[in-house]
């Protein structure tokens, strides 16, 4: 969403109009849930998805008719083998497309608020309907409703992963971690593999003692912790904070005979084995990773993963064709 509007606003800058394309309810198996966006304006797509294909061809092709009339309309997808877009997906997308006006200042708002929102992490809810301006609103459902004639849905502030260990594994996660939406935190206890610099892609990078954390970073319930730092001693220390706190995920990089110990240095100090059976260890999905690179996405498949089953229990559920 953070590109769509700033590709909006580049195009009413340019004194171009616009159609936004928002999926506002879905049926069956199909690429995208409810709430992706597309924005398409006299050149074709500017920036989003909804899922590619037949069915985003067809919602293009109707977004450069409304340019043309200068008008907003619904349209439904039916992604069915053998029917007019021949998808074999079986389901069905109703599609709600916008035209902005290049003058239409309310949009021009609207974006620069949404975006200020999102660059300062407040969140919030964008309301859309076919013949309303957009409304920024300060509470909403969890995910995106709509009601057969607005859709509310959330600004994608993003889940936060905070990594402790600034090195070369870390240096492949990150960009990796932000290509997927997650927002990305580096913790180090050497300045020079905690800078800002060596993670431009890291919304926060810390250089702090780990025996510390508290006091360079504010760790939430909704935090994803990553540890990976650069031994076992550190493991031991940040560890042993993070499970004395509720979290969304704590994964430990490291090989058996290295979380052996320090789960027996853990039970020491007193941590549960509740606890530590809490904690994803080895991290990542079992692809055999060995580079760098690929560690980095055997842990962002898991943290996908844990991340979808957190939506789905907080009711916030994204339809798509299956991927396994």
């Amino acid at each position: 969403m953070h590109t769509i509007f700033e590709k909006l606003l580049a195009l009413l800058d340019r004194g171009e109009d616009a159609v936004l394309a928002t999926v506002v309810s879905v049926r069956g198996s199909t690429p995208r849930g409810t709430g992706s966006q597309l924005l398409a304006g006299r050149e074709g797509l500017e920036a989003g998805t909804i899922g590619g294909g037949p069915g985003e061809a067809q919602a293009l092709a109707f977004a450069a008719e409304l340019l043309r009339e200068k008008r907003s309309a619904l349209c439904r997808l039916e992604l069915r083998h053998g029917g007019e877009l021949d998808s074999v997906c079986g389901g069905e997308q109703t599609v709600l497309l916008q035209f902005i006006s290049r003058g239409g200042e309310a949009w021009r708002a609207a974006a620069r608020e949404a975006l200020e929102r999102l660059e300062s992490r407040r969140g919030g809810w964008l309301a859309l309907a076919e013949d309303k301006a957009p409304a920024l609103l300060n509470e909403g459902p969890a995910g995106p409703a709509w009601d057969g004639e607005q859709l509310i849905v959330p600004l994608p502030v993003g889940e936060r992963v905070v990594i402790f260990g600034g090195g070369h594994c870390a240096l492949a996660l990150v960009p990796v971690l932000r290509s997927v939406g997650f927002r990305v935190a580096v913790f180090d206890d050497r300045a020079e593999f905690a800078s800002p610099a060596r993670f431009p892609e890291a919304e926060t990078v810390v250089c702090g003692d780990y025996t510390g954390i508290a006091a360079g970073l504010e760790l939430t319930a909704e935090d994803y912790a990553v540890v990976m730092t650069s031994g076992h001693r550190h493991d031991f220390e940040v560890e042993e904070q993070l499970l004395r706190r509720p979290l969304a995920y704590l994964g430990v990089m490291g090989s058996r005979t290295k979380t052996a110990y320090v789960n027996g240095r853990l039970r020491e100090a007193g941590i549960s084995e509740e606890a530590l059976r809490r904690v994803h260890t080895p991290i990542g999905t079992a692809i055999k990773a060995v580079t760098p690179e690929e560690i980095a996405v055997s842990i962002t498949g898991e943290l996908i993963y844990e991340r979808a089953l957190r939506r789905e229990a907080a009711g916030v559920v994204e339809h798509g064709c299956p991927a396994h």
